[in-house]
Order: C-alpha cells, then sequence, then structure tokens
C-alpha cells in the first residue's frame, strides 16, 4: 500500500494533468479512438438497462459529462464527480445549458476515498477512470458505496498487447505517469470486491484501423472488424489480454472489511 505523502503526490499530479487537459479541451487523446464505438455502444446498452428510478453515480464524469448527461435525458437522476475542479465547473454549466441542472448533482471528490454514504447507488459506471487508481481503494470504495444488488459498469484499457503498448510510449503527453492499463491480475483482484465480475474484450483485429482514422473507409472498416473480433474473442476468450478494451461488469458488492477505509 502507499504512504500517505506517496498517495497525495500521485493524486496531485493526476489532478494537474487532468486540469490542464479540461482547461484546454485538449481532444488530441481521442484521435486516434476509431475503433471504441463498439465497445461504447455496448456500454450505453447495458447502462439503460438499469432501473431508471434507481441512482446513477458517474465515477469520473470528466468535463463534458455527456453519458450522465444521456441517463439525465431519460428522466433519471444521476450523481457525478472527478477530481478535477475545472472539469466540473464546465460539467455542471453544460447541464444548466441543457436544462438538467436539477437532475444531476457534481461534485469534486477523490475516487479513492469518496464522501458517498455506504449502500447509495444502484448503479456505478466510467469509462478510463479505473486505470488512473490504486484499484484496491477503488474496488473497495465502488464496491462500499453499491447497494446490494447494485451493478457497476466500466470500459477501461488493458495492458498486454504489445502494439498497443508501444502507441502509449510513443504518446506520452497523452497520459499521466501514474495510469496502469488493467490486466488480467486486476480482473482477478475484482473478485475480492464482487461476488460476480464478468468481462467482454473489444478491439483486437479493429487495431488494424488504427493506420485509417480519418479514412472515408474507416467506419465500414471498424465495422467488418469489430464483427470478427465478435466472433474471435467469444470462442476463443483467452485472447482477450490482447484486446484494447474491456468492459467490465461487476454485481454483489462483498461486504467485508475490504471495503471500508
Amino acid at each position: 500500500m502507499e504512504g500517505e505523502g506517496t498517495l497525495t503526490e500521485r493524486y496531485q499530479r493526476e489532478r494537474e494533468f487532468h486540469d490542464g487537459r479540461f482547461q484546454h479541451d485538449d481532444r488530441a487523446a481521442n484521435r486516434f479512438y476509431v475503433i471504441d464505438r463498439s465497445v461504447s455502444e455496448r456500454f450505453i446498452e447495458e447502462l439503460l438497462k438499469t432501473p431508471p428510478e434507481g441512482t446513477a453515480l458517474d465515477f469520473g464524469c470528466g468535463a463534458d459529462a455527456s453519458v450522465a448527461m444521456r441517463l439525465a435525458d431519460t428522466g433519471r437522476h444521476v450523481t457525478g464527480f472527478d477530481l478535477s475542479p475545472v472539469a466540473i465547473d464546465k460539467a455542471r454549466a453544460r447541464a444548466r445549458t441543457r436544462g438538467l441542472g436539477e437532475r444531476m448533482d457534481l461534485h469534486v471528490m477523490n475516487a479513492e476515498a469518496l464522501e458517498f454514504a455506504d449502500r447509495s447507488f444502484d448503479v456505478v459506471y466510467g469509462t478510463g477512470v479505473l486505470h488512473h487508481l490504486d484499484l484496491r481503494a477503488g474496488f473497495g470504495e465502488i464496491a462500499r458505496v453499491l447497494k446490494p444488488h447494485g451493478r457497476a459498469l466500466f470500459v477501461e484499457p488493458m495492458g498486454h498487447n504489445p502494439v498497443v503498448d508501444l502507441y502509449r510510449r510513443l504518446t506520452p503527453s497523452q497520459r499521466t505517469e501514474d495510469e496502469h492499463p488493467l490486466r488480467m491480475d486486476d480482473l482477478t483482484l475484482a473478485r475480492q470486491y464482487f461476488e460476480r465480475v464478468d468481462a467482454d474484450f473489444f478491439a483486437l483485429l479493429s487495431l488494424l484501423a488504427l493506420p485509417f482514422p480519418r479514412a472515408r473507409r474507416s467506419r465500414r472498416l471498424v465495422e467488418w472488424l469489430d464483427g470478427l473480433d465478435r466472433r474471435l474473442l467469444g470462442r476463443a476468450s483467452g485472447l482477450g489480454r490482447f484486446a484494447w478494451f474491456v468492459l467490465l461488469d461487476l454485481r454483489g458488492p462483498v461486504r467485508n472489511d475490504l471495503t471500508h477505509r
């Protein structure tokens, strides 16, 4: 476990990085993500299956809070947080502009030390957040704030594919020094905090579309490769570790001392 000084330094680095990114509305990090459409659509599809009357927590909502707003548009009440004050200021302004201020409750907060009561939410969700955290602290807090029959959904990058790792090394300015794409051991760790851990993997052969993000046929190419991925990853789950993304579906939070600070 990290000492408090180390944790504080890491948190400060993460916040400064994301404050700067959100302040300048930097979208450069997304320019290659033409291949995340399939996992994003599945993520939203699963979220919309959750009861509309349930309480939802956007775990790291970012400056646009786009998923939270999509849920709020359906009449749901959504609570969200981010470590970046810049992000929350922008998200609140967007919510007011969209007329969703009364359905969205946004906070500046540390994902590893949430200020919500135990068993507060029916669903917790996020994209690209867990790999910035100490996973024991992160999983513990998610399990703590979930209701007994709650569900957590997260889209995260995987860390086993050498091609993706090369891309990461070539683009260091797009990431923080402390982030750590998930590995299979991290999915095993999740089982200490949740009774059920389902992992669906996306973007293996569709990595071949990366050289053509702006090509006219890019979407058609990605859709074709996505179809191959569905067949390949469905039949040979051992290949999932080499995918770019994983959709984690966590259910049945374990109630023990692991989930409490």
